[in-house]
């Protein structure tokens, strides 16, 4: 492929060369900057090159060994249906019996591969990324999404051009499968209590999902920002920016809803407002359905990212419930391939993808199940609101996710010297925060644990030119901002490392 240099926008070899800027490949699906009217920042991929995606993904999911067959779909940014039309072009050079689904949030692509019976899909999104990004996640071993090996097979077929092009792919466009999967979700559940729930979906795309869906399991709605709107101008879709969060808490306390629900750009998670307008991290709202779950099923077993609360481990109505948790990589592949693996019931990620195996769900990331979820755990709890039984948790004093700017050039590398940073001060048994490192968990990134069980984490994201920080403690307020200041001092350390999007 053409290096992204050697290209520049409204120029003649721009629109006859493939543009396909090698950083886009990400860890577990792939994100590129397309550009929007109005922005200077230079595109990262072009039309041509989401055609050569798709040319690469057709002839990798067939050297894979899972056939011809795909499922297309696409979330609403005003380029995303073009470029899910360049995809499927790119497809069917390669030889793929492309199905499309047409406007879908994610887990519905992800439905779509059990209720068509089709192994692989490709679905055209940015998630909560702002306007001007686009991606694709993708899969071909249901319910799994590509993780590294198969990302970094792509990327080598597409930036090579080692495509086998047969020709004679097919396209079919699906009829009405949006009601299809609402039907779906909805089958066996019912709501009993008069749950009043304010529904935000930031104007992404689960706007044309999520209240009906509420509604169909007897649920009172409160619709907030449903209708779709590409330019999101209230805020991002992203139930983990206060921003969105300050929104559903302000629409929770004027219409007295017992909860507030959150939904991002492509529908995969779900974030919480209690009936007093908290904003509850979703990892404790999994710890809160970890206890709920546990209680029905003795002896579960959970999976959560390293970025989660140490609840998992010392709450002490999971431990009665016999459940044990696992602490795994940050990033839906990751989660979903270890929930797999282990025969978990389910895996809870602090950003909000929650996933839940058979009888809850089949496998993958699906905000709508999530709500129905969280909603069905009230149901059980009549006397109970959502803010009591997030009381009932033991206290500890977590922050939100807060991304510094880090280019995806580098920011690997910067994570490798903070792991050895956190490692040799540990060898020398130097403290942290002014406490002891008790322990250094490295399996995705570092999280570094003082001696009082105060904590923080730093790793690369896997999305976004940016770092992904971290911190809690079960002691005080004060101990998590000395943690955080802890942690800063040594990323500041790295010039490469610039300002936060958001802090304590």
């Amino acid at each position: 492929m053409k290096p992204v240099a050697d290209l520049q926008p409204n120029t003649y070899a721009f629109e006859t060369t493939a543009l396909v800027k090698p950083t886009g490949f990400r860890e577990y699906d792939a994100r590129w900057w397309f550009g929007h009217p109005g922005s200077d920042k230079p595109p990262e991929i072009n039309l041509l090159g989401i055609q050569a995606l798709g040319m690469g993904l057709g002839t990798l999911i067939r050297r894979l060994g899972a056939g011809p067959k795909i499922v297309v779909a696409h979330d609403f940014r005003s380029y995303s249906l073009g470029i899910k039309l360049a995809l499927t072009q790119g497809l069917m050079a390669a030889g793929a019996e492309v199905k499309d689904i047409g406007l879908a949030v994610t887990p519905m692509a992800y439905f779509a591969q059990f209720a068509l019976d089709v192994p692989s899909v490709a679905m055209v999104t940015a998630s909560h990324n702002e306007n001007g990004w686009t991606g694709v996640k993708m899969g071909c071993e249901r319910p799994l999404t590509f993780g590294p090996d198969e990302m970094g097979k792509l990327r080598e077929i597409v930036l090579s051009g080692d495509f086998d092009l047969p020709g004679g792919g097919t396209y079919e466009h699906i009829e009405g499968f949006r009601e299809r999967y609402l039907d779906d979700l909805a089958e066996g559940h019912h709501i009993e209590r008069k749950l009043k729930v304010v529904a935000a979906c930031g104007n992404g795309t689960a706007g044309a999902f999520a209240p009906q869906l509420l509604e169909k399991i007897g649920c009172e709605v409160i619709p907030l920002d449903v209708e779709l709107d590409h330019t999101f101008p209230r805020y991002n879709p992203n139930p983990e920016d206060m921003t969105m969060l300050h929104a559903i808490r302000d629409a929770v306390l004027e219409h007295g809803a017992d909860v507030g629900l959150g939904f991002d750009g492509d529908g995969d998670r779900c974030g919480v407002v209690d009936s007093a307008g908290r904003e509850i991290f979703a990892d404790k709202v999994g710890v809160m359905l970890a206890r709920d779950i546990s209680a029905l099923n003795p002896d579960a077993v959970f999976v959560a990212d390293v970025k989660s609360t140490g609840l998992y481990k010392t709450d002490p109505v999971l431990t009665g419930n016999g459940a044990t948790t696992d602490y795994w990589k940050t990033g839906h592949s990751y989660i979903k391939r270890r929930v797999t693996e282990l025969g978990a019931i389910a895996g809870f990620e602090k950003s909000g993808h929650f996933f839940f195996n058979p009888p809850i769900g089949r496998g993958y990331d699906d905000g709508l199940v999530t709500a129905i979820a969280i909603c069905e755990m009230l149901d059980r709890n009549p006397g109970k609101s959502m803010g009591e039984l997030y009381d009932a948790l033991p206290m500890t004093y977590g922050s939100p996710t807060m991304s510094p700017h880090c280019d995806d050039e580098i920011k690997y590398e910067v994570v490798d010297r903070v792991i050895k940073r956190f490692t040799d001060m540990h060898e020398k048994g130097e403290q942290v925060a002014g406490h002891p490192i008790a322990e250094l968990v490295t399996v995705n990134g570092v999280r570094v644990v003082a001696d009082d069980g105060t904590w923080g984490l730093v790793r690369a994201s896997s999305n976004k030119p940016e770092l992904v920080v971290v911190v809690e403690s079960p002691v005080s307020e004060q101990r998590k901002v000395e943690m955080f200041e802890a942690v800063d001092a040594v990323l500041r350390e790295n010039d490469e490392v610039g300002a936060y999007n958001q802090t304590l």
